[in-house]
């Protein structure tokens, strides 16, 4: 890095705009900028991206495998890392070019949709930062999930184009592409590699997607014929593969096409580990599991383990018992949900279609599994329980099939973990309890506070000192001495005003929406479910809106609701939420008569970079899921890293959040699991909805006429799921509490430095939810491995 300078960096942008665009400095977009300024950048930290690979050749190595890396934004983050984004901001000024708006030009890359992918990113960032020898394995899909729009409320989904501008960071690796069988077609996995930049560090890791592609571009005899359609169609085939993030499987069709995704990424990154392993050390021996361990994040990856068994026993030739004990001791499973229905399972007729060895293998293993079983003593009830292969509907048990091989099963909260090991997997946690972990989810204090708040962020370091707390996150407790000072709680009012008044032109020139940044800023950004219950936050502010129209002089701050989210395209009862709460919203800012005391604003395309906006500007972080659903979260602790009190569940990093930063900064609301649990044998929605007034009008709304779904009975299908199949979220069970906690929030909210002090003292206890710590443990007490500095 000794040879970045000002005026190489300056040559370097000169140099790509000239052979990329033909373009001079006076001439070029904001989009060739940021493509020359980042192959500038890329081509400095080559040499050291090498070094890194090769420091790590003769340790012992963790894969992550994951269908999901929302990495958001590439080129801010990589300068924060560096050290160098003021020095880049001063060339850009001196050449009179717009450093923020070339940024801003940067599609978010289209890897993920929400929490578990985002997770993966921020654990990318701390492995590298940390330098320790960790690589991401996933797909390059060339489209994500979907760019969402609105149309009279509707979400309308359209293609995800985020490489139109190109991808100037990631390298394409023909060199060490893998071929892929499936039963019926033959493809090529092409490599495509991202440098992961540790935060001041020489530590480069690698995160390395697969792009599907045809083993040849089309079939000439019949284009020749003129067949010209037919002559494409494997290449259309292969592309499909890796075509867009999680189709919607709904039919069979997208159901294989879902398993083909998962088959392409485990099979082209096995065979990547296998062949650098042979290189290093040539022959595979049961020494392999110490010197690579892979994680499973979710269900996604777990069919890696029938193929690492295919490959070894069919392809190097070893005996079944020998692979069988490799993966044993090499693949460990994260579990993301305590919802039984998002544990994968699949017709076993799906995988005799796509691969029959996959199927062949898995059978062998669960047939070696139930011996096991037996020779226990388990029952043939409780041994179907167990079983990778459901004996009646005969489904392929995704969870069952990583646990039983997995050396190690982790949840994601303290609260998540409990539940898996006294509820939902209790039968496991009696079979193999030295598996089970708890290993809390955590967030990258770099671009999380670092990169999005840099306004707070050289405030704490101006209060510290220095900029260590970038790297160790716990010395944020140092700000606790400042929390009674009323000059420090003034200044960081100011900074929230500022990120406010930030986010408010933002929304201005994207949602067409003006906000008033004195309002208090009330956020609920999220996944799309109905756990997670937008469903009841619109509920509430439908209510207040009754309320504001029966008694204007209401004593509450004007308030600003924001929401954020998108629903899956076959999730139609998401869909209906979305559209429901656009119309509120379109009712209540249209109202004049309420002289703008509320606004409501669904902001589209909610993304990674919307998020970075949205979270430092945050005055409430809304986390209202069902006690008990939500196995983490990590929008929670990016809120509060950013100094917002989090009003929420006792459920998933809630927990952890109100017992780090203390109850009396934090608005806890609502029924708690062992509450639900009781309640759960005789809960009766039309108790509720009979016995409050308030209650029953806003729910009445979806079928008396005041808002229109266009005659789909959506907004019936919505009135249903709460009063006749049996309000499985308990939204009417929470509304009074949630109603009763919003109103201290309003109260809380008039004292500006007694409020500022609930924020500021939940940004000093923010501490233990840096994915450094995550990723620390994840290295001490599963994978085993150890710092591995690049001091080339």
């Amino acid at each position: 890095m000794n040879t970045l300078n000002k005026e190489n960096i300056k040559s370097g942008i000169i140099k790509y705009l000239k052979i990329k665009y033909r373009r001079t400095l006076d001439t070029a977009k904001d989009f060739e900028l940021f493509n020359a300024l980042s192959l500038t950048l890329l081509e400095h930290i080559i040499d050291e991206w090498d070094n890194t690979d090769e420091t790590y050749k003769n340790t012992k190595n963790a894969y992550y495998f994951s269908a999901e890396f929302l990495m958001g934004r590439a080129l801010g983050n990589n300068l924060i890392n560096l050290g160098i984004y003021d020095d880049i901001k001063e060339i850009f000024d001196e050449l009179g070019l717009n450093l923020n708006a070339v940024e801003e030009i940067e599609e978010d890359a289209g890897l993920g949709n929400g929490g578990l992918g985002r997770l993966a990113a921020c654990f990318m960032d701390s492995g590298a930062t940390l330098e320790v020898p960790l690589t991401g394995y996933g797909i390059r899909y060339s489209n994500g999930l979907f760019k969402q729009e609105f149309k009279d409320g509707y979400q309308n989904e359209k293609a995800d184009s985020w490489l139109k501008y190109g991808d100037p960071w990631s390298i394409r690796r023909d060199d060490e592409s893998t071929i892929v069988e499936f039963a019926d077609m033959t493809v090529k996995a092409v490599p495509y590699d991202t440098p992961i930049i540790g935060y001041k560090s020489k530590n480069i890791n690698t995160l390395r997607l697969w792009k599907c592609e045809p083993l040849e571009e089309f079939n000439f005899d019949l284009y020749n014929s003129q067949q010209y359609s037919e002559a494409l169609d494997l290449k259309n085939r292969a592309d499909n593969i890796s075509r867009v993030l999680y189709p919607n499987d709904t039919g069979r069709s997208g159901k294989i096409l879902r398993l083909r995704q998962q088959y392409l990424l485990v099979s082209a990154s096995l065979k990547d580990i296998i062949r650098k392993y042979k290189e290093q050390h040539g022959a595979i021996t049961e020494e392999f599991s110490n010197f690579n361990v892979i994680q499973l994040n979710d269900t996604h990856p777990v069919l890696g383990i029938p193929e690492l068994i295919r490959i070894l026993v069919d392809e190097e030739k070893l005996e079944f018992d020998v692979a069988l004990n490799i993966c044993k001791k090499t693949f460990a499973y994260t579990n993301h949900t305590i919802l039984a229905e998002a544990l994968e399972k699949w017709d076993a007729e799906l995988f005799r279609c796509l691969f029959p060895r996959i199927l062949e293998i898995i059978n062998i293993i669960n047939s070696i599994f139930i011996s096991e079983l037996k020779s226990k003593g388990y029952n043939d009830h409780q041994i179907n329980e167990f079983s990778i292969v459901n004996n009646f509907n005969g489904q392929v048990r995704m969870a069952n099939l990583a646990i039983s091989v997995g050396f190690a099963v982790n949840g994601v909260a303290k609260l998540h973990t409990d539940i898996l090991k006294n509820s939902e997997l209790n039968n496991w946690y009696k079979l193999y309890p030295e598996k089970f972990q708890n290993k809390t989810n955590g967030i990258t204090p770099r671009r999380w506070l670092r990169l999005c708040n840099k306004e707070l962020s050289n405030f704490i370091t101006e209060l510290l000192g220095n900029e260590d707390w970038v790297k160790d996150l716990n010395k944020l407790s140092e700000l606790k001495k400042f929390a009674d000072n009323n000059e420090v709680l003034e200044k960081f009012l100011q900074i929230k005003l500022t990120k406010k008044k930030q986010l408010a032109q933002f929304i201005k020139e994207n949602e067409g929406i003006e906000i008033d940044p004195n309002s208090l800023f009330d956020i609920q950004v999220k996944r799309l479910h109905e756990y997670k219950r937008q469903f009841l936050n619109s509920l509430y502010i439908l209510d207040l809106y009754f309320r504001l129209k029966e008694n204007p002089n209401l004593d509450i701050p004007k308030c600003t609701f924001i929401f954020g989210a998108k629903a899956f395209p076959g999730y139609r009862r998401a869909k209906s939420i979305v559209k429901f709460t656009n119309d509120i919203a379109n009712l209540i800012n249209n109202d004049q008569s309420i002289n703008g005391k509320i606004k409501v604003v669904f902001v589209k395309n909610y993304s990674v970079s919307y998020a970075e906006k949205l979270c430092p500007a945050a005055d409430i972080s809304k986390q209202i899921s069902t006690a008990g659903k939500e196995a983490s979260g990590t929008g929670n602790m990016k809120f509060m890293l950013n100094g917002a009190p989090t009003f929420g569940t006792l459920d998933g990093a809630n927990i952890e959040i109100v017992n780090e930063s203390g109850e009396e900064n934090n608005f806890i609301f609502g029924l708690k699991v062992n509450d639900i649990e009781n309640l759960r044998h005789c809960y009766n929605p039309w108790d509720y909805f009979n016995n409050n007034p308030d209650l029953r009008r806003v729910i009445n709304t979806l079928v008396d006429g005041t808002f229109k779904d266009n005659l789909n009975n959506d907004y019936r299908d919505l009135f249903n799921s709460l009063m006749n199949e049996g309000d499985q979220y308990f939204v009417l069970a929470d509304f009074r509490s949630l109603k009763d906690t919003e109103d201290k929030v309003f109260e809380a909210y008039k004292d500006r430095l007694a409020w500022a002090k609930k924020c500021f003292l939940n940004v000093c206890n923010a501490g233990n939810f840096s994915s450094d710590r995550t990723i620390q443990q994840y290295c001490n007490e599963i994978w085993h491995i150890n710092k591995c500095k690049n001091t080339k």
